[in-house]
């Protein structure tokens, strides 16, 4: 399901890999905004995407609840595009894929959940408490998310990935079938901790 989708492309600014990463220690995400943006007939969808407060501090609590549906179950391997842009005088500028992150094609989604989440290891919370899937497969139904509270610790991001209007785009694939599509919007506005993570 899409809800899904956008715990993969959130974990994957999580992990970010060997790039030059700087600790924030105040970020401001503000004006969140979804939709879904595939086809009508679109076996996975996301229903409903709520988070507060606005803006967003991180570090900070968050709220969050979600509900989505896939109408086939969502195997391996589950490809992932991401296409993440950011606005520059007035013009979306589509950011390259840079050691993972930015616009970038995943081949296995599912290999990246398994990275996260060994098997063997318990779903975080909340997901653990309403029994929620976090690997691969995700059986065909409905999935929900009740209001849950979150708490985001510090965010170490690269240094182009800051202050500044982004959109990102999420495309869920299998077998070069398109199976769900989400769009997401942000302003993100940050300031260091003077700490440079290497």
């Amino acid at each position: 399901m899409d809800s899904q989708l956008l715990l993969v492309i959130l974990n994957l600014v999580a992990c970010g890999s060997a790039l030059k990463l700087t600790r924030y220690s105040d970020v401001q995400v503000k004006e969140f905004a979804w939709k879904n943006c595939g086809k009508p007939d679109a076996p996975a969808v996301l229903k409903s995407l709520s988070v507060s407060p606005d803006p967003i501090s991180i570090p900070g609590d968050l709220m969050a609840s979600a509900s989505g549906s896939t109408a086939v179950e969502l195997a391996a391997p589950l490809s992932l595009n991401v296409t993440l842009e950011k606005e520059v005088a007035g013009f979306w500028v589509k950011i390259p894929c840079l050691d993972e992150l930015g616009s970038c094609h995943y081949p296995d989604a599912c290999d990246i959940l398994t990275h996260l989440i060994p098997p063997g290891q318990d779903c975080p919370e909340p997901l653990h408490s309403y029994g929620l899937p976090c690997r691969c497969p995700f059986k065909a139904g409905s999935y929900s998310l009740p209001k849950s509270d979150f708490y985001l610790p510090y965010l170490d991001l690269p240094y182009w990935l800051t202050n500044g209007n982004y959109r990102a785009q999420g495309v869920l694939g299998s077998k070069g079938e398109e199976l769900g599509c989400v769009k997401l919007t942000l302003s993100l506005a940050s300031s260091t901790n003077n700490d440079n993570l290497v």
